[in-house]
């Protein structure tokens, strides 16, 4: 018996250019999930049908891609939650975080808890399915693999330990379908509320010291230091004193 997987695709965004693209987990998404059922395999997105990326998912070889079409701003948890129902979903794949929108990386959580399903964080590969129950290998840092089982049907995240998708050709991605369905449109009220702004960049990482015994490491940062740069302060108020404190800590790109 085949086993009903789909792959949860969105729009990406390449890190430098910022042009829309396919997303790379999402990429990874779709991989797998034609690794585990080839042609059968069913390709999921929910959004506007025109946006031309999308064809870069059908280039991978897929005959069909389906679109739930909906604005911007629009919740795709309920209309995704309803369609998978409806497909009979046994395998859902998706990529832990989106490239593009509020990137918050709860979609699949929330999808997970609404289908009342397993979620798997970090799926690497699929060993076996055999009476309705997976056999699984989870990523963990450094490298380091788990084997689950897990019990049909479920979700999984994909990040870069799963297979590295292939390549988008041009042919495939023009002759695939995009096949549209309408669906109710909700709209999203905590995003459409929201105030986006541009991230604020990181404060300077502390330099790590190496070392390879305690009293070494020790030495090492109650050390002074070299540098003739080195102001020294006396006679200054506090309020003097806590100003050239706060302007060296911003030349330094510590406080911004």
């Amino acid at each position: 018996m085949t086993t009903n997987v789909i792959s949860l695709v969105s729009i990406g965004a390449h890190p430098t250019s910022g042009r829309p693209r396919r997303a790379e987990q999402d990429a990874r998404a779709v991989e797998l999930g034609l690794q585990m059922a080839g042609d059968k395999l069913q390709v999921l997105h929910a959004g506007d049908i025109a946006e031309p990326a999308l064809r870069s998912y059908l280039g991978m070889g897929l005959p069909q891609l389906h679109v739930l079409e909906q604005p911007a701003g629009s919740d795709a948890l309920p209309v995704l939650s309803e369609y998978l129902r409806d497909a009979g979903a046994q395998v859902v794949l998706a990529g832990s975080q989106a490239e593009t929108g509020e990137g918050s990386g709860m979609l699949p959580f929330l999808l997970a808890e609404q289908l009342g399903w397993p979620l798997i964080v970090g799926l690497a590969q699929v060993e076996s399915i055999d009476g309705g129950v997976a056999h699984v290998l989870q990523a963990l840092p450094r490298g380091q693999r788990r084997r689950l089982k897990v019990r049909l049907p479920f979700l999984a995240t994909v990040d870069n330990a799963a297979p590295k998708p292939r390549q988008s050709a041009y042919g495939p991605a023009q002759r695939g379908e995009l096949a549209a369905h309408d669906v109710e449109v909700e709209q999203d009220a905590l995003f459409t509320g929201a105030v986006l702004q541009p991230a604020k960049p990181r404060p300077k990482r502390l330099k790590v010291i190496k070392a390879k015994s305690g009293a070494d490491r020790m030495k090492a940062a109650t050390a002074k230091a070299s540098g003739g740069g080195g102001q020294v302060l006396k006679g200054l108020s506090p309020e003097a004193g806590a100003e050239a404190i706060l302007k060296l800590l911003v030349e330094e790109g510590v406080v911004r």
